[in-house]
């Protein structure tokens, strides 16, 4: 990842400590825990949850909501986030379960399982704007918190690697929707894919029963 130096690095080590705001007030509790999710909107494939506690003298740079970075500095901050993490999980649920359910209590649910799968437990979350049902952990909704807490936004970018990655698989096994780039939302090419070859095993037929 590229050094800054001078004021581009004393700007940057200023914004990433505005960021530990939340964490700071609450890190009186004990283990502070941010938490996000990507793909309630995609036509195709799953909903990803993360969970992350970072360390509290975490000074990782370039932290933002993913959808800000792009591709190159997610994949990078992944592997340092990831690396220097106290500890993260991950939750997914697939196509079906949003159909079954809707996708918001699919959400809930891998949020629930991002929890779950963390190895150390939580004293207090960091949430991006949601409460998580059937959680027993004291929760902060925060409207937007991807972009406002270094927790939330380094398990955006986990998230959103995470899924942007099995997309990537998924367009091996089923080519013809251009999953690769548009990561299962209804672009296009996607929606002309589905026109022409119809839904495939990752569809998620609540979502795109206007295009088929």
């Amino acid at each position: 990842m590229r050094e800054l130096k001078g004021e581009k690095l004393e700007a940057e080590l200023k914004r990433i400590e505005a960021l530990k705001q939340y964490e700071r007030e609450y890190e009186k509790y004990g283990y502070v825990c941010g938490i996000d999710e990507v793909g309630r909107g995609p036509f195709a494939g799953p909903v990803v949850a993360c969970a992350v506690i970072l360390p509290k003298d975490c000074n990782i740079l370039y932290i933002n909501d993913s959808k800000k970075l792009s591709e190159k500095k997610r994949e990078e901050l992944y592997d340092i986030i990831t690396g220097e993490a106290v500890a993260y999980g991950i939750g997914i649920r697939d196509n079906k379960r949003i159909d079954e359910i809707n996708i918001l209590e699919a959400t809930f649910e891998a949020m629930q399982d991002a929890i779950a799968n963390l190895s150390v437990k939580p004293d207090v979350l960091l949430n991006d704007a949601v409460t998580i049902p059937k959680v027993d952990i004291k929760q902060v909704p925060i409207i937007k918190g991807d972009a406002k807490s270094i927790s939330i936004g380094a398990a955006s970018i986990v998230a959103k690697v995470t899924r942007d990655r099995m997309m990537c698989e998924f367009d091996k096994i089923y080519p013809g929707y251009d999953f690769a780039k548009n990561k299962g939302y209804g672009t296009a090419k996607h929606i002309e894919g589905l026109k022409n070859q119809g839904p495939c095993e990752i569809h998620r037929y609540s979502f795109i029963h206007n295009y088929i």
